[in-house]
């Protein structure tokens, strides 16, 4: 990564410039891939975006307020996403289709952005309360799928008998399952998932579907 500019080392504490706080978190998710969440220190960050030391205090409060809008952040991003997917029915398979939005859940680096969540108690309350508070989160993304699944069951192409929101709450659950437990490892997540999807929906869809 190239240096930061001055303005951008300069930028006032409290304001948040998007280019700066994805900067920080592409380093924070090299660092995890590399170190694990023991390695993901202030220093650690700042080193390999390239930046100034006191750069990410910034832009954030603590480091837990840095991992915790990288969790959000990265949620938020699979919810925009996967929120399209209804408006595609009747296009593809439908297990394909449910197999990418069950992928982008688990996400790139999903599994260690995880486990550094989960290992600081004060991220996991804040991702919490915000999830809480309505930002998006594995719920948003159940209910696109939900969703999804109702308009496929109009349309024929999933059973009348299929409980689409159950489905939908199956396979989320079973993925953040996943990703929060390490279960998917990179190389196998996409053949793990498409099993996964097939055992829990492959009985739903119609024939040819």
């Amino acid at each position: 990564m190239q240096p930061l500019s001055l303005e951008e080392q300069l930028s006032p504490r409290g304001v948040a410039t998007p280019n700066v706080r994805e900067r920080l978190f592409e380093a924070a998710e090299a660092v995890l891939e590399r170190e694990g969440p023991a390695g993901l220190t202030n220093r650690s960050v700042t080193e390999e975006a390239g930046c100034a030391k006191g750069l990410l205090y910034n832009h954030f409060t603590d480091l837990d307020d840095f991992v915790a809008q990288l969790v959000l952040d990265r949620f938020r991003r699979v919810a925009e996403e996967v929120a399209p997917l209804p408006g595609r029915a009747g296009e593809g398979a439908v297990l394909e289709n449910l197999t990418e939005a069950a992928l982008a859940l688990l996400g790139s680096h999903g599994a260690v952005i995880a486990a550094v969540a989960l290992s600081r108690r004060g991220v996991t309350e804040r991702v919490e309360e915000a999830w809480a508070g309505g930002a998006p989160g594995p719920t948003a993304v159940e209910n696109a799928l939900a969703a999804y699944l109702e308009e496929e069951q109009r349309r024929g192409r999933v059973g009348s008998a299929v409980d689409c929101p159950m489905l939908a709450l199956a396979v989320t659950g079973t993925v953040h399952h996943l990703l929060m437990t390490g279960g998917a490892r990179p190389g196998d997540d996409r053949q793990l998932v498409r099993r996964l999807v097939g055992a829990l929906a492959g009985g739903a869809t119609a024939a040819g579907s």
